[in-house]
């Protein structure tokens, strides 16, 4: 199991009737590699339902982090309200258990005011933090990760793993050696709560919705020809400027380790030309699509449609889906 701050417990949801299954709302879970056309497919749903988009992007969340996210730009904001997006400061880290707890926020404000919400994005913790829940140990402690970040340097790369193996066995097989973040959460945890990381993990899954969730796969050549062409465009609609200014305003904060920004920034230290960059971009971009789409196969019960969401047919497969759960709802 995955592990970090804001941690998700792997969890299986209980078992529930049809009927409780039809009395719960519908919220549909867009799935797929970046690229693959999940905004332009969510909004087009968006308008067809009635519905509002929460956005599950992990970069998304900071604000004056535009190009190398590819957020909706503000005409598409306007088409259909969303949520979820420039929440926070990139100098703030936002984790998943925030980002869960304000997403389920959003579904229960978006159900309640009769429209239908639509999660759209691809980063796969946020999404199993939101569906599946939280892991709910104490809350950071600041002090103690200092302390603990000091002694790292002292005593060398591996002395948290070496920790973490006397105060909790379990969790230490987990979480590799050099996963420097989650060894000093679990670690955090043990001191905190007085309890090892592996006994007080605690399920919190979504309740009061029916998940619909509609995975994208679209050609795997056609996808990466995509995402190059993507990250090109990136860099010349001015992310390494982009990149610049978020630096001198924030400094090097962890946000800006995220795709694109990392080659933009190697950049600017004079470690790469602007044309390795963008194909370092590129393949990261490729990478991390091959990555999303591992992850998002283990998700349950995902309607995988053969294309990308801007196409016509992927339109009609995906609204085909949802329609036929929504009849569900009218059958109470």
């Amino acid at each position: 199991m995955d592990l970090s701050t804001g941690m998700v417990a792997a969890v299986s949801t209980a078992s529930s009737s049809p009927l409780d299954q039809i009395r719960e709302r519908l919220a549909v879970l867009l799935l797929g590699p970046t690229g693959s056309g999940k905004t332009a497919l969510s909004l087009m749903l968006g308008e067809r339902f009635n519905g509002e988009i929460v956005s599950c992007d992990s970069v998304a969340v900071y604000r004056g982090m535009d190009l190398g996210t590819a957020k909706p730009s503000a005409g598409e904001r306007a088409r259909t309200p969303h949520h979820l997006i420039d929440v926070t400061e990139p100098d703030d880290p936002f984790t998943a258990g925030e980002y869960s707890r304000q997403a389920r926020a959003a579904l229960r404000d978006i159900a309640g005011r009769g429209k239908l919400p639509i999660v759209t994005g691809g980063t796969g913790l946020y999404l199993r933090a939101l569906t599946e829940g939280l892991f709910t140990g104490p809350a950071r402690q600041t002090k103690l990760r200092e302390r603990l970040e000091r002694s790292r340097q002292r005593f060398g790369e591996d002395w948290l793993h070496r920790v973490l193996q006397r105060l909790d066995p379990p969790s230490a097989v987990r979480i590799h050696a050099r996963d420097t973040p989650k060894l000093m959460r679990a670690i955090e945890v043990c001191l905190a709560a007085r309890r090892p990381l592996s006994q007080v993990l605690a399920r919190d899954p979504l309740s009061g919705f029916r998940l619909l969730r509609i995975g994208l796969n679209p050609p795997r050549r056609e996808l990466y020809d995509r995402l190059n062409q993507r990250a090109a465009a990136m860099f010349a609609a001015g992310l390494i400027g982009e990149t610049r200014g978020l630096l001198e305003r924030y400094g090097p904060v962890k946000a800006l380790d995220s795709l694109g920004y990392r080659q933009a920034r190697s950049v600017l230290e004079g470690a790469m030309t602007v044309e390795a960059a963008i194909e370092a971009a590129q393949q990261g971009h490729r990478n991390y699509a091959k990555r999303q789409l591992t992850w998002f196969r283990r998700e349950p019960s995902v309607v995988w449609i053969e294309g990308f969401g801007d196409e016509a047919e992927t339109l009609r497969a995906a609204t085909n889906v949802v329609e036929s759960e929504l009849h569900l709802e009218h059958l109470k």
